[in-house]
């Protein structure tokens, strides 16, 4: 059987991830590949390490992409500072609460959860009193849950398990390069960030960064280096376990990414091009102007959705600005709206999962894919067919309730420009 050359379709994605990825990202990962030793290769990467520290807004010594998707950044994290029988306290308000509920569990973990209903967040101040009554060595926690839309106050949590000595692990793969992260600030000790999202690069590493608190952890779990492998030699300096996971296993990718540069695996050559790309793109906007971007196009559809008659779902003190999540109104059929954004209009939007299943849609607004045009595109398409679906919009409001917010933000620009 012969094989057309590959062609996939154009789409506008503005799902919570994986999004549209920026043209210079792209031409930046057909870039010559070199090998993984070149000292123009190991630049590159002392480059990578420099900028995620920015974006990550930390002075950590360890900032480095694990191969991988987001969930690999998780696991590296988790199970290099897990030993059997740990406590870990994990407070869950949507799908991926869940996800690092297992991860711990299959590293041996003794797990603690507290939940909240989907939709919701959780006061800090309750949050703290659980790390007190549990006792646990780790808090890991979600910043930003794109299968509710909501994202969770950190700073608070995180200088209480500073002050009580338990380690904070942060999943912020859907907020970082889209909203205000601060790690040292917010005393996490590590957090883990996604490639797919708000830094607009194609799925496939899991940049992270942890401090010197899970640093001497790591440390203490690393195996004792000889010529020839032997049962012996499996053992560590300390007696502690060592870590369950060879291809996660942080001691191991720091003796590369460190000054060694002793051999792990195989380093992902074109996508390290590709997010060092995305990463000179986020510092080149800058953190500040690209927050106040994604907030202005999240703002535009928001008042658009509504306008056009639909409510919004979630605690909206506590959203996540590049997720907006929509109820499905009685009597629609969620599936068929989406199916026919994607076969009509080449738009791609998301369901949700577990209890929400079926319930909402959710909007992405994340990295290349929040721009006006994209807003304005999908506000006028998901008009036209709700009315096909027999949903009764208020016509034509959506995309001036849009406008009105585009205009008057440009209007107070130039008036901002005129005062000068």
């Amino acid at each position: 059987m012969a094989y057309s050359e590959l062609n996939a379709p154009i789409r506008t994605i503005m799902t919570p991830g994986p999004v549209e990825v920026d043209p210079r990202v792209l031409r930046a990962m057909s870039t010559p590949i070199l090998g993984q030793f070149d000292p123009a290769f190991t630049t590159i990467m002392n480059e990578v390490m420099e900028m995620l520290r920015s974006v990550f807004q930390t002075k950590n010594k360890w900032a480095f992409p694990i191969d991988g998707t987001s969930r690999s950044g998780n696991e590296a994290i988790l199970c290099s500072i897990i030993e059997p029988g740990d406590k870990v306290l994990v407070p869950i308000f949507g799908r991926f609460g869940h996800l690092l509920v297992e991860i711990c569990e299959r590293y041996g973990a003794e797990v603690h959860t507290m939940e909240c209903p989907w939709g919701e967040v959780f006061e800090p101040e309750a949050v703290i009193a659980e790390i007190k009554k549990v006792s646990p060595k780790i808090t890991a926690i979600v910043h930003g849950e794109t299968s509710t839309g909501c994202m969770q106050p950190m700073k608070e949590i995180g200088l209480a398990c500073r002050e009580l000595g338990v380690l904070l692990v942060v999943d912020a793969v859907a907020s970082i390069g889209g909203t205000d992260v601060k790690v040292d600030e917010w005393c996490i000790d590590g957090l883990i960030g996604g490639t797919q999202k708000c830094l607009s690069v194609p799925p496939g590493m899991a940049p992270i960064t942890y401090n010197e608190r899970i640093e001497e952890i790591i440390q203490s779990r690393k195996k004792v280096e000889r010529g020839i492998a032997t049962d012996e030699d499996n053992q560590n300096v300390s007696g502690r376990p060592p870590i369950a996971s060879n291809y996660f296993d942080l001691s191991m990718l720091q003796d590369y990414w460190g000054p060694r540069r002793l051999n792990h695996h195989t380093e992902a050559t074109s996508m390290i091009y590709a997010l060092r790309e995305g990463l000179r793109l986020v510092l080149e906007e800058g953190l500040e102007t690209r927050f106040a971007r994604h907030e202005l196009h999240e703002t535009a559809l928001v008042e658009g959705i509504k306008a056009m008659g639909l409510t919004l779902f979630g605690d909206g003190n506590n959203k996540l600005p590049c997720v907006t999540c929509i109820d499905i109104p009685k009597g629609i059929d969620g599936e068929a709206v989406r199916a026919m954004l994607l076969n009509e209009f080449g738009i791609e939007i998301a369901s949700s999962f577990g209890p929400l299943q079926g319930k909402i849609w959710r909007i992405g607004t994340m990295g290349f894919s929040c721009r006006k045009e994209n807003i304005l595109f999908v506000l006028a398409s998901f008009e036209a067919v709700l009315l096909r679906q027999g949903f009764q919009v208020n016509r034509g409001e959506a995309l001036q309730a849009a406008l009105d917010v585009y205009v008057g933000k440009t209007e107070k620009l130039v008036a901002s420009r005129g005062s000068l």
